[in-house]
């Protein structure tokens, strides 16, 4: 990956990687500010700012910068995680300027009117909705906040009804000003861009000045094992098992890329394999890793009948066993790497998901790794890394199952029991 990186006098950082075989170009204005970041009663507040940002600034209207864009024939959107929000646009090289131009607008001038926080808290709350109705969805956030009970990152990203239905004006003001200042912003731009052109947009349209951003708190949560049961009347049973993760710069994390791939990344993934192909039990089932600042999380997840799902929870726990026991084979350790690799190449033909790259890499991990240098730490991965891995991710003590569907905790609480 051949970057640039300039930071500006206001504190902006931009970062660019040319790709001069396109004509487009993905530009993303990346704020250090998640859900992690949110007082108690401001829970949901950074997704309602991602969706205010919309809603017109004194030279914007809401509908001329949705005309714009579709006219341009480009895309602009948003989104909010635990520790960033991003605002995106995809359009032709031609046409980056405007693009700077309307974005920076709306991270700078939004008016936030009174009516149009009014109606957006509706849109929002009728998100919430839909998310509490999406029990498939729903679980990954309830396990995460079952892991982290007591830490920031267990805050769920859109907020709750009885949080957002509170907001004031005056609220919604003052996170927008303490956290959208200048030194916590970051610009990326992959496609056919010249970093000098786009620094020199950045710096004629992004005039706020440099403030001391806001200091995030970072601490490792203690987790202890348990089981939390959130009771709904469900066709099927939706299932989260697992434990505490890696941070976003640990040097296992190549490691537990490939341990993830082999335990539940795909068709031919051992979960997949036993409980969907040999078994039937199940339609979807797998697992993921999600790395943060100071921690991050391993889960396996399973949709499966009601019925099954003590079958379905013990036959994860036996793959988990059957893991830590023996480890993985020098032919599953080859197969993930190759799948890993041409993962990582395929993607990059995307200059969306390069544009991600390079935010992601300067807000939450700081190391920039070219496509040789990641290939390469993939490559360096033994049977040894990957079985130490397994024993310090799957302590017995730190395993947490969540689940929803017709059942009281005391149905399934024994599933935990060693």
């Amino acid at each position: 990956m051949v970057f640039n990186r300039s930071i500006l006098d206001n504190g902006i950082r931009v970062l660019t990687e040319m790709l001069p075989q396109v004509r487009s170009v993905t530009l993303g204005f990346w704020v250090g500010v998640g859900s992690r970041d949110e007082a108690e009663e401001l829970s949901g507040a950074s997704h309602f700012l991602e969706h205010m940002l919309f809603k017109g600034t004194e030279k914007y209207s809401a509908r001329q910068i949705s005309e714009t864009f579709d006219s341009l024939g480009g895309e602009l959107n948003a989104f909010s995680a635990k520790e960033y929000t991003c605002f995106y646009a995809r359009l032709l090289d031609e046409h980056v300027p405007i693009g700077v131009e309307i974005l920076s607008d709306m991270l700078q001038n939004t008016l936030f009117r009174g009516n149009d926080i009014s109606s957006e808290r509706e849109v929002v709350l009728e998100e919430i909705n839909l998310y509490e109705d999406t029990p498939d969805d729903r679980i990954h956030d309830l396990f995460a906040s079952e892991l982290w009970s007591n830490h920031p990152l267990g805050k769920a990203v859109l907020g709750h009804m009885d949080t957002v239905s509170n907001f004031t004006r005056e609220e919604v003001v003052n996170f927008f000003k303490q956290h959208y200042v200048s030194n916590n912003i970051v610009v990326a731009a992959a496609g056919h861009i010249d970093h000098n052109e786009l620094v020199s947009l950045i710096n004629k349209y992004f005039v706020l000045n440099g403030k001391i951003a806001f200091t995030r708190k970072l601490f490792v949560p203690e987790v202890e094992s348990h089981i939390a049961v959130y009771n709904k009347n469900t066709e099927q049973a939706h299932i989260c098992y697992g434990t505490q993760g890696l941070y976003a710069k640990h040097e296992d994390r190549f490691a537990l890329a490939i341990l993830d791939n082999i335990l539940g990344g795909g068709m031919s993934s051992r979960l997949f394999q036993e409980i969907r192909e040999k078994k039937g039990l199940v339609y979807s089932i797998y697992s993921y890793s999600s790395l943060y600042s100071e921690t991050g999380l391993f889960s396996i997840y399973a949709g499966t009948r009601p019925s099954k799902t003590e079958q379905v929870v013990r036959l994860i726990q036996e793959e988990i066993a059957k893991l830590v026991e023996d480890g993985v084979m020098l032919e599953e350790l080859d197969r993930s790497k190759n799948h890993l690799k041409g993962e990582l190449v395929l993607s990059l033909e995307s200059t969306s998901h390069r544009m991600s790259r390079l935010g992601k890499f300067e807000l939450c991990e700081g190391e920039f790794l070219s496509l040789d240098e990641l290939v390469e730490r993939i490559d360096k991965v033994t049977l040894d890394d990957v079985k130490r891995i397994i024993r310090n991710i799957f302590d017995p003590n730190k395993m947490v199952l969540t689940v929803i569907g017709p059942f009281k905790t005391k149905d399934l609480s024994h599933l935990l029991e060693r």
